[in-house]
């Protein structure tokens, strides 16, 4: 096997490759690859701070992506994760639930996942499935759908009451982009998997996700804790946005540093550590 050489930043998918090509059909009005990883550089930095802060302080922040299927949202989450650590960002990206979690509280497994102090646990889709998939789906009854709406709003404001910051993003994504990356992900090996059964069956009902996120947004979107759309035909300019509006919405600060500098080896003791390894097992070079 060729031995692939180069920086290779997780920001540089095939996604990312077909964005160029459609920057080019389009006049240039897609961003550029080099000046997107310009400004993710300078965010990223951001977003260093941001944890430093949370740590410190013992802040605890909910961010949840909702958006339809190929919207986005594993990208961004992706990009906001990519130089920080999972023990202050976690990632819940929960399956369909199981039938002793079908009989809980409908937020209960939810809750389950909530921060701590010193944590940010960003939700890859969130309790608003009820609104979405499972309403659009029929999986849940309108009975359960409108005590949803009702209720949400309520819940929210004692999240927001207990100190959560509670940010709520939803990703717009066009019907022809969509169509575009469904159809790459048909194509493409390493992104199949990104399509079930469900995400084909959400492409034919296209207006009535719509109605369902009109529905939401004119239910859920409060003053405690409010909606904010990320237009995401264009997937860098909607990760920068996104992460862009998240650092904003937390009122962080720089935390000083204290210089590292590291100690002197000791040489007590040594011996060739190389040496001892012949003869071991070591997972052969291919590449």
């Amino acid at each position: 096997m060729r031995r692939e050489k180069g920086n290779h930043r997780q920001s540089r998918g095939k996604g990312d490759k077909d964005a160029d090509h459609a920057a080019d059909a389009n006049g240039g009005s897609r961003m550029k690859r080099k000046a997107y990883e310009e400004e993710l550089r300078k965010l990223q930095v951001e977003l260093c701070h941001l944890q430093t802060w949370v740590r410190e302080t013992g802040a605890r922040v909910i961010i949840l992506f909702e958006g339809r299927d190929a919207a986005g949202k594993g990208g961004t989450i992706k990009a906001i994760t990519e130089r920080v650590s999972p023990r202050v960002f976690r990632v819940v990206a929960l399956p369909a639930p199981s039938d002793r979690q079908k009989s809980q509280m409908f937020l209960q497994r939810y809750i389950e996942y909530f921060p701590a102090g010193g944590e940010i646990v960003i939700f890859d889709r969130s309790w608003y499935n009820r609104a979405g998939v499972e309403y659009v789906m029929g999986f849940v009854g309108a009975a359960d759908y409108r005590r949803f709406l009702e209720l949400c709003p309520q819940i929210e404001q004692y999240v927001v009451d207990a100190g959560i910051i509670l940010i709520k993003l939803w990703l717009e994504v066009g019907m022809e982009e969509q169509e575009k990356r469904f159809a790459a992900r048909i194509d493409d090996p390493v992104r199949q998997w990104k399509l079930s059964p469900m995400d084909v069956e959400s492409y034919r009902r296209w207006y009535d996700y719509s109605r369902a996120r009109d529905k939401m947004l004119t239910a859920t979107d409060s003053k405690h804790a409010p909606w904010h759309l990320v237009r995401s035909d264009d997937k860098r300019r909607a990760r920068l946005n996104a992460i862009s509006h998240v650092l904003a919405s937390i009122p962080y600060k720089k935390v000083p540093h204290a210089k590292i500098k590291l100690p002197k080896r000791s040489m007590k003791d040594k011996y060739d550590d190389q040496a001892s390894l012949k003869g071991r097992r070591f997972v052969a070079e291919r590449y």
